[in-house]
């Protein structure tokens, strides 16, 4: 049965971060529209379930790779390991990372701005690099195309204390994208940023403040609850389809209304 508008039969999409949360939720997007995924996260047996869970969604093929992105050679192995069974990558969804809070800006260790740069933007660099390299080379011979995706956050248009480091890195991914944008166009690929808002993840049920949480996120957004992985499927199916062919250079925010709410 063909899928319309947003058919990814054939193509190939990539989750950097992909074996929970949010990147599974793009992933399994996509899978519902027929696509061939690749699943990267830092453990297998969690990588092997949400292959799993691809499958029954409907992905055509489906890979995982354990890969710690952090590692620069990690990065560039694992996609060249991922050309070599898939053949080729269409979209490309950078989405590693992790969160970490201080108590204030001056509290802020060396050691935590680090750890947390390394991962989720030294290794979104890496990823980034290698998506593009292999974009371009295609292009030159003659199969143009692509898209790149990279998760962004609210914390690039609100200010968050303690979080400054966190900010920074997803701040420093929304200007590289649009760089990229500029860069990769000539070669028919087109970048954008997801910013989701506050989304129930299994690390999120798993607080002993979980409740809390939820609720205090469901009283200021607009559309009443917080947002849930299945809410970022028809974005990624979007972006990674023919479908966004010219739409590029953007942040697409998916926080039910909440930024656009006054105090």
């Amino acid at each position: 049965m063909g899928r319309g508008l947003f058919d990814l039969a054939g193509r190939v999409v990539v989750g950097v971060g992909a074996n929970s949360g949010i990147g599974l939720g793009f992933l399994t997007g996509c899978a519902r529209q027929g696509a061939d995924v690749v699943v990267w996260g830092r453990r297998a047996d969690r990588n092997l379930q949400a292959v799993e869970t691809l499958m029954a969604a409907g992905a055509g093929r489906a890979h995982h790779q354990a890969v710690d992105v952090a590692d620069e050679a990690a990065v560039q192995a694992a996609f060249a390991s991922t050309l070599e069974v898939m053949g080729r990558a269409d979209c490309v969804f950078v989405n590693a990372g992790f969160s970490s809070r201080a108590a204030s800006f001056p509290d802020m260790t060396s050691e935590m701005y680090h750890q947390l740069l390394n991962v989720n933007l030294h290794g979104a660099f890496y990823a980034l690099r290698e998506a593009t390299r292999h974009m371009r080379q295609r292009a030159q011979a003659g199969d143009a195309g692509g898209s790149i995706v990279v998760c962004g956050s609210l914390s690039i248009f609100h200010g968050l204390q303690g979080m400054e480091h966190y900010a920074g890195s997803k701040g420093a991914l929304s200007a590289m994208v649009k760089g990229l944008a500029v860069e990769m166009g000539q070669y028919g690929v087109r970048a954008n940023m997801i910013a989701p808002g506050f989304i129930v993840t299994e690390m999120t049920q798993s607080s002993p403040e979980a409740e809390a949480i939820i609720k205090r996120f469901s009283a200021i957004t607009p559309m009443g609850r917080p947002g849930y992985p299945e809410d970022i499927e028809g974005p990624a199916a979007y972006l990674a389809s023919d479908a966004s062919r010219f739409h590029t250079g953007d942040i697409l925010v998916v926080d039910g209304g909440r930024t656009v709410k006054s105090l």
